[in-house]
């Protein structure tokens, strides 16, 4: 039987600087290195990298926001999908 499972990615990746003198991360490279090390991590896991995908959610306000005068929200997350089996 295959299992999958997805994994969220942050919205934001944070970047820390190294020491005084040592070199910061190239920012361009920073999806590809997250997606990389946590690729890597669930293949130790014994998960198989299977593919990203973008999922829109769609949240309505409530009563008191609607009265308030709130829209609708849409937002895209990402996901990792792994399998396994």
């Amino acid at each position: 039987m295959t299992t999958y499972k997805m994994v969220q990615v942050p919205p934001n990746i944070a970047v820390q600087a190294k020491g005084m003198f040592g070199k910061a991360p190239d920012p361009s490279q920073l999806a590809a290195q997250y997606l990389e090390a946590v690729v890597n991590d669930m293949a130790g896991k014994g998960w198989e990298f299977l593919r990203v995908d973008a999922i829109g959610v769609k949240s309505s306000p409530g009563c008191l926001g609607g009265l308030l005068g709130y829209k609708e929200t849409q937002q895209t997350y990402y996901v990792i999908t792994f399998k396994k089996g």
